[in-house]
């Protein structure tokens, strides 16, 4: 079995580059400052975590300095008939007044909602973080398997291209048919098409990546050639299900959103009360003389006061904001259900690849060996002459086949392993780094 390990990886690996190959890591670290999508969720983190001192200056005091100067021309008729008089003088005032919040319920509510809004702000931040590691895992992955088939058509190219010259001289020695040759060169041609196809899903592939670090991608670390798939840890999937319904941050997201359209509930019920502040104020104004021969007067004014307000109708627009916030509390309960139950669906499907595709990666490396082994007798069997070209051809595609799947389950299993910390919630770093360490250093 370690003799066709190191096989399959011999497509695999690639020749080393003098520039050493970048790694799982490397590439995630990388993509942390260069991808757009993770820019855009660290710029709406920044933004969510300012909703709390938004909340929190409804109840602290409002301080509002005004003042105003203005011109004034009086014209001063009597309608008894005296002497009128025509004034121009100017008028200013500095007003300083002080508002502290004694009774606001409402403002107390919005408070409170913008403690639950920074909380989904930074959940939905570590969701984008493991969205991250997920998206770059993929892609790293998703070319490293591009790069195989490419090498893998490639090779079957090659061995059809040797079966078709064979053909083509057994059919000119009369030792084979022109049925053979004929299959030799269809098995060929489609080999060709099949590598084109290759290298174009290659650049696709390195495109993919490109768009997440914002460079094309240098070479990548490849898998070694000491991989060994493990089970999960526990191995039990109603262990993780239950783990994920209680750390999943997309059900952390879901219900910070349902208590604050609780919260909006009570907010908007909180129309019906009375508020009640205290207010201070302060008044220097001052005016020329309104009429001839007068003086001006100049005027301070302090004072400190309580302001009580009872809302009485508004029109039914209380009652209406109530009712919308009562079906949105709804909604939001509905959507927290939904994501529980998607998040379980996803732990469950993360769990399975992970266990199957341990079983399968075995299994593919038993049919690995097998299918090496028709291949090698077929061949024999067409030099004594008890096998034919067409065999030789099918038992060279089914080598090719298997090392294909045998690589799409190594990778897939790697992607599962990280879905499944993902979906559990507790995705980190640490959890890349240990699938890094089944890469060539």
């Amino acid at each position: 079995m370690r003799i066709c390990t190191w096989a399959l990886f011999g497509f695999l690996l690639a020749a080393a580059s003098a520039v050493p190959a970048a790694d799982l890591v490397s590439i995630y670290r990388e993509a942390r400052d260069a991808d757009a999508v993770y820019a855009s969720a660290r710029a709406s983190y920044q933004a969510g975590q300012e909703k709390l001192p938004q909340g929190l200056s409804g109840l602290l005091p409002a301080v509002t300095l005004s003042g105003n100067t203005q011109l004034n021309d009086r014209d001063l008729q009597f309608r008894s008939g005296a002497p009128g008089s025509n004034a121009r003088f100017n008028s200013n005032s500095v007003n300083v007044t002080a508002t502290q919040p004694l009774f606001r319920f409402q403002n107390w509510i919005t408070y409170e909602q913008a403690k639950n809004q920074v909380s989904q702000s930074e959940a939905t931040f570590l969701q984008a973080d493991q969205d991250l590691i997920v998206r770059v895992a993929q892609a790293y992955f998703d070319v490293l398997l591009a790069e195989n088939n490419v090498t893998l058509a490639a090779a079957q190219k090659a061995a059809f291209s040797e079966q078709l010259a064979q053909a083509k001289r057994n059919f000119e020695v009369g030792t084979a048919t022109i049925t053979d040759a004929n299959d030799a060169q269809a098995r060929h041609d489609l080999a060709v098409s099949q590598e084109i196809a290759a290298q174009n899903d290659l650049e696709i592939k390195r495109q993919t990546l490109r768009q997440i670090i914002g460079r094309l991608p240098p070479g990548l670390a490849r898998l070694s050639a000491s991989f060994t798939p493990a089970l999960p840890q526990p191995n039990s999937m109603d262990a993780w299900v239950e783990q994920s319904t209680a750390s999943s941050l997309q059900v952390k997201i879901a219900q910070a959103a349902l208590d604050i359209a609780a919260q909006d509930v009570s907010r908007n019920r909180g129309g019906h009360l009375p508020t009640l502040d205290a207010v201070a104020g302060y008044t220097d104004s001052g005016a020329g003389a309104g009429i001839q021969g007068g003086a001006g007067i100049d005027t301070t004014t302090k004072f400190i006061a309580l302001q009580l307000a009872l809302p009485l109708y508004q029109g039914g627009l209380i009652n209406s904001k109530v009712r919308e916030a009562l079906a949105n509390q709804d909604k939001a309960k509905q959507d927290l259900e939904n994501t529980k139950r998607t998040v379980a669906l996803s732990t469950r499907s993360a769990f399975l690849g992970v266990t199957n595709g341990v079983a399968q990666i075995k299994a593919l490396e038993a049919a690995l060996i097998s299918s090496q082994s028709s291949l090698d007798s077929t061949k024999l069997g067409q030099e004594v002459g008890v096998r034919t070209q067409v065999d030789v051809l099918n038992a060279t595609q089914q080598v090719i086949t298997t090392r294909r799947d045998y690589a799409q389950a190594i990778y897939t299993y790697a992607i599962n392993v990280l879905k499944l910390k993902a979906a559990a919630g507790t995705l980190t770093e640490d959890d890349l780094a240990y699938v890094n360490q089944w890469l060539e250093k």
